[in-house]
């Protein structure tokens, strides 16, 4: 993002994400800027910490501090810790077979970021992936408390499928992902085929291949779900009674949701695409 404002906001809530994909409060949050102060003017510093300062506000989190650094290439991010009872952790092994698999937000901020570079991305897909990246997870997150979430964690760096092969490694199971019911962002797959990837992505799948069995033989189409995610949706287990819940309540509240895929026994692949 060249905006300064909207790259503080968007590391903001990537950081908050975390915290709450554990089911947990988020409270307070320490600055940690790397900044080349000889060829980045100061007004560029205190924009981006605007933009993260207003993310936290929105989240009711105070921030105690932080560090500042000089270095030869920005970085921003935050430290940041939150609150929750033992008990009512939602961890991401604790997926059941039969749950029904809920995402909330759609995938390719990867692959935009990367068309933004090559100056290829249409402007509505900027506008959609700033939105998407700058919306905390704090209603999703709030919404799955409350509906009994089996499972969960965020979307983020190693793309939905490592995340997901994470969640099923961890449970003992298989997760069933639906191809056609994964939301994308607008003009990502378009992108993807005209070659528009991030070198993550390509490590992401890789990596995790050996791990999946899929139905669809377009690679194209599959690149999407390796794709690595700045402030991602959560990925979310229910019962199918509680995903029920989610989705009637969701749909009140303007969250966004989408049911993907379910959770099967533990199969000789840890994650199969449909």
């Amino acid at each position: 993002m060249d905006d300064p404002f909207t790259f503080g906001q968007i590391a903001a809530a990537n950081a908050i994400s975390d915290v709450y994909a554990m089911g947990a409060r988020p409270v307070t949050a320490m600055n940690l800027v790397f900044f080349p102060a000889c060829s980045v003017p100061g007004e560029v510093l205190r924009e981006i910490l605007a933009g993260g300062q207003s993310i936290l506000q929105e989240a009711g989190v105070c921030l105690v501090g932080g560090h500042t650094v000089e270095d030869d290439e920005l970085k921003y991010g935050l430290s940041v810790t939150g609150l929750i009872s033992p008990d009512e952790i939602i961890r991401n092994s604790t997926a059941r077979p039969g749950d029904v698999l809920i995402l909330t937000k759609p995938l390719g901020t990867g692959i935009i970021s990367t068309a933004i570079k090559g100056d290829m991305a249409p402007e509505e897909s900027i506008i959609a992936a700033s939105r998407w990246m700058t919306i905390l997870n704090r209603a999703a997150a709030d919404l799955m408390r409350i509906c009994n979430a089996s499972a969960a964690t965020d979307v983020t760096g190693f793309g939905l499928i490592g995340h997901a092969s994470e969640m099923a490694r961890g449970s003992g199971t298989t997760l069933q992902l639906e191809l056609a019911s994964i939301p994308l962002m607008n003009g990502v797959a378009e992108l993807a085929a005209d070659g528009m990837v991030p070198a993550g992505c390509y490590r992401n799948r890789d990596h995790y291949t050996p791990l999946c069995t899929f139905n669809e033989s377009n690679t194209d189409r599959l690149l999407p779900l390796f794709d690595p995610q700045t402030s991602g949706g959560l990925l979310i287990t229910f019962s199918p009674a509680d995903a029920h819940s989610f989705m009637e309540l969701a749909v009140e509240q303007g969250i966004f949701a989408e049911k993907i895929g379910h959770v099967l026994s533990s199969q000789p692949h840890l994650i199969k695409v449909v």
